[in-house]
């Protein structure tokens, strides 16, 4: 649909439409509010206008061109905004070539009046809402910009692509910006282009520059919306675009709105919001379009050899805690349920309120103390999250001097358990960049060394998965090296290592588990993430059935389309709900899902219920209370001139392909095979001397 054709059909609507309805005295429409949709008999048009339709608009056009009034206009003018195009402002476009879902119907209304928060499960349609308010806004606001923001590149580019798929707003009217484009140039795009799709980072630098025209912003959009908290580059783009105007409209969207009720209203502060949409699983109005999720939970028991490591383990811990217990900088006596988090709130008071008796260079000491101990309970949080393999690689790289903690290396090396320690964790794991020991047998094969006990019950669970689906007649896919079933499993865990032992444990099982890493960029010494190029390679992949089973860190829970899932599982389980949620919404979206959850038992079992607790104490606040819970904003700007009171008009939109601007050089043909899972630059023990593995060109 060219830019020409939109616009011709934008002034057609805007004064066919409403022209049946007739007008109270104080110039408002008929109808009721914003709410009311017209009848096929009150000038809604499903199909194309016949030709007495055309003929009324022309001589309209002509009767304005010449300075007639309109026959139907009240005795008040509707009161005129800047840049507002009021022959288009009596209608909002709705899209009826896809089904009508009720609830995407008021949540897009409701977004148009007032700076709305939208929260709803993922897989539900977030970015479909977001594309139809950019695109009346585009409509409205002839001159104005229409900003849409998003936490990753990757994402980025996924959401341009979606909205341009659902209302086709012409695509030399759009642009997606990175920090790749030349600060330079993109004053340029800006003035060119009128819907922009960036990350915030990059919205922030093109403010403090001037070279974002602020007080052309019209609509901005804010994917991930939970983030804007503190001085997130969200808040600042909200404050920053205030100082030049505060007549935009803001859409909000996420999947949950925070981890607690003080998350949520900072949120809400935030990115001044005056009115909520929110909607959890259970809402009755998502019941017709919601998969029913099987949602399992196994507590695994650490086993005797984990617990011997912990054991030794803890003795360190000890030996450094002692030193803080001493010096009355912590309180805390109980080694073992210590936190990393405790640690820092109490070297926090410490730098408030330090003791007398501690001064001078020896304030310095308990300072490197508290790094120190930092330092040590995050290694103690991957034994017991994620296994004695993630343990020995953190603890080699701070001896091996990569992670920069100096004084930690000369302290531990000091320290006669912890050379015990990791010479045990050398043993198992320290030959290369493999995870596999060699079993001379009659087989020669491979044994693989189990650094966790949930890797067992992990492995049980996917081949079970793969295994059940193919006895039970599933659907197939039967394409050349690709056949099987026709179903795929997403794993998520927190952390690179964990994410490498689990790839290489399923790896043993191919054909049947076809299995490739998804991870974000990497700020690492020893190893390199994946470009965006190639992440998104990844999920195209994966979502034609190239791979079907994809083990991801944190980049792969918000946001990013990866196709329909059977199986999720974790195999961590973090305090936030949020993370929760967001993995979660990652399967039962066209079919029945399944979410197994492996839980270590003692801590992060109750970290998991904790976050439990708090997502329903959460959605119980919100939802059961309502907007009374919170306060929001009440100077929710007015987008729309008084007098002027759009109506909805559905009608089919057609668009074309999308034609990126971006394509990846790493896009492959049809059938051909990828090396992306676990290139060398993802290795625990790169060989400097080994190039970096690159996706087939």
């Amino acid at each position: 649909m060219s830019g020409g054709r939109q616009r011709t059909l934008f002034q057609s609507w805007g004064n066919t439409a409403p022209r049946s309805q007739s007008r109270s005295q104080d110039g408002r429409s008929a109808e009721t509010g914003p709410a009311a949709t017209p009848t096929p008999g009150d000038g809604f048009h499903d199909g194309e206008e016949d030709d007495d339709d055309v003929l009324l608009v022309a001589v309209f056009e002509a009767e304005r061109s010449l300075g007639s009034p309109r026959p139907d206009s009240g005795s008040l003018q509707p009161a005129s905004l800047p840049g507002f195009d009021l022959s288009s402002g009596d209608v909002w476009i709705y899209p009826s070539n896809y089904p009508l879902r009720p609830y995407q119907f008021d949540m897009a209304r409701a977004a148009l009046f007032q700076n709305t928060l939208v929260c709803l499960p993922t897989g539900l349609g977030k970015t479909f809402i977001a594309a139809v308010v950019m695109y009346n806004f585009y409509r409205w606001y002839p001159s104005g910009k229409i900003v849409f923001m998003a936490p990753t590149k990757p994402l980025v580019a996924q959401q341009i692509e979606a909205c341009y798929k659902v209302m086709g707003i012409p695509q030399e009217h759009m642009t997606e910006m990175t920090g790749k484009t030349q600060a330079l140039n993109r004053q340029n795009i800006w003035n060119a282009k009128r819907v922009v799709f960036l990350t915030p980072q990059v919205m922030m630098n093109d403010l403090s520059r001037e070279a974002c025209p602020a007080a052309d912003v019209k609509c901005l959009v804010v994917d991930e919306a939970h983030k804007a908290l503190g001085n997130h580059a969200y808040c600042q783009v909200v404050r920053e675009l205030c100082n030049y105007t505060r007549q935009f409209r803001i859409l909000a969207l996420t999947a949950t709105p925070g981890s607690d009720v003080k998350a949520v209203q900072q949120v809400l502060s935030n990115l001044m919001i005056s009115h909520l949409e929110v909607r959890s699983e259970n809402s009755l109005d998502l019941q017709p379009y919601s998969h029913q999720r099987q949602v399992e939970k196994f507590v695994v028991p650490l086993g005797t050899e984990l617990i011997a490591i912990q054991s030794l383990y803890l003795q360190v811990l000890e030996s450094f805690t002692q030193r803080l217990l001493k010096a009355g900088a912590l309180i805390h006596k109980d080694i073992a349920n210590l936190t990393k988090y405790q640690i820092v709130l109490s070297r926090e008071q410490f730098r408030k309120n330090p003791p007398a008796n501690i001064m001078g260079t020896q304030r310095g000491m308990v300072e490197g103390d508290y790094a120190l101990c930092i330092s040590l309970y995050h290694g103690y949080e991957l034994l017991l999250q994620m296994g004695m393999r993630s343990l020995y690689s953190y603890l080699e790289g701070i001896l091996d001097g990569s992670k920069g903690m100096t004084r930690a290396r000369n302290e531990l090396c000091k320290n006669t358990v912890f050379k015990e320690l990791y010479e045990q964790l050398k043993a198992m794991f320290s030959n290369g960049s493999s995870l596999f020991h060699s079993q001379i047998g009659s087989e020669n094969k491979k044994q693989f060394i189990y650094s966790h006990p949930k890797l067992q019950k992990l492995e049980e669970v996917v081949v079970g998965h793969f295994k059940t689906w193919a006895d039970s007649g599933g659907p197939k896919i039967s394409e050349g090296k690709n056949s099987g079933v026709n179903t795929r499993v997403m794993i998520f865990s927190s952390f690179r290592d964990s994410v490498q032992e689990i790839a290489e444990m399923l790896s043993r099982h191919d054909p049947l588990v076809r299995v490739m890493t998804f991870v974000g960029h990497s700020s690492g010494k020893n190893t390199k993430g994946f470009t965006q190029k190639e992440q998104l390679e990844v999920m195209k992949r994966f979502r034609e059935g190239g791979y079907n089973t994809l083990v991801s860190t944190c980049v792969g829970e918000e946001g990013l389309d990866i196709g329909e899932v059977d199986l999720i599982v974790c195999f961590d389980a973090q305090k936030s709900p949020i993370r929760l949620v967001q993995r979660m919404g990652r399967t039962g979206r066209k079919r029945q899902g399944r979410i197994v959850v492996l839980l270590a038992e003692g801590r992060e079992e109750r970290n998991y219920n904790q976050s439990q607790c708090s997502k329903r104490n959460i959605y119980k606040t919100i939802v059961g209370n309502g907007n009374k819970s919170f306060h929001l904003y009440c100077n929710s700007p007015r987008m729309i001139p008084d007098g002027i009171n759009p109506v909805a008009h559905k009608m089919h939109i057609t668009t074309g392909e999308y034609e990126s601007s971006s394509v990846s050089k790493y896009s492959s043909k049809p059938g051909r095979k990828s090396n992306i899972l676990l290139p060398e630059s993802f290795t625990l023990h790169r060989n400097p001397a080994v190039k970096r593995k690159r996706l087939p060109e």
